[in-house]
């Protein structure tokens, strides 16, 4: 019998104010190294950048997806989030579905995605499971990196700082300036 392939997957940007929510689907190699590994919360911005790099690089399969503010107003966040798992978890599948049908997808908190394979939830998976903080750290990397180019564009509301996040300083310059077409307006924005 072969090896279960395991597939872990997490998202990042649920709670912002503002910007997509973004997700990533990641296999590891056998000969991965662990230690460069925790859950994205609880590593600096530069170890991130550090796992960032090593994952991409040694990962076996991996996918990033997001779905836009846009979508999340008009599905809701659970739903976008749970899209953007699946667009993850299907481009990794078609690197891996013609090798073996053994596949086990594992996923950061309490609900699973549609998928005709083996999906498990794991609530702070993200703190538990190799192949969960990987995706973890992918989807945080990117979101952050998407958000930082998103103050060069829409400079007034620090997103560089915060990445969309409802500080104190983000209410304000909501406040002050209105939103931009990165806001989701069906969250509570004042």
């Amino acid at each position: 019998m072969n090896k279960k392939i395991i597939i872990g997957v997490d998202e990042a940007g649920r709670g912002p104010l503002a910007g997509p929510v973004y997700s990533a689907a990641v296999v590891l190699s056998e000969n991965f190294d662990l230690s460069y590994l925790n859950d994205s919360k609880k590593l600096s911005a530069i170890k991130r950048e550090e796992a960032k790099k090593y994952i991409l690089k040694n990962a076996s399969y991996y996918s990033i997806s997001s779905v836009s503010s846009d979508m999340i107003d008009e599905i809701n966040i659970l739903n976008a989030t749970l899209l953007s798992m699946e667009q993850a978890v299907g481009e990794v599948l078609k690197k891996i579905n013609h090798l073996t049908d053994n596949i086990l997808i594992l996923i950061d908190g309490n609900k699973t995605i549609n998928t005709s394979y083996e999906c498990k939830a794991i609530i702070k998976g993200d703190s538990k499971i190799p192949e969960i903080m990987a995706a973890s750290i992918l989807a945080k990397t990117e979101r952050d990196k998407f958000m930082i180019e998103m103050d060069k564009i829409y400079p007034l509301y620090g997103f560089k700082k915060h990445k969309g996040y409802g500080t104190k300083e983000h209410y304000e310059a909501i406040k002050k300036y209105g939103v931009c077409p990165l806001h989701r307006k069906t969250f509570r924005l004042h």
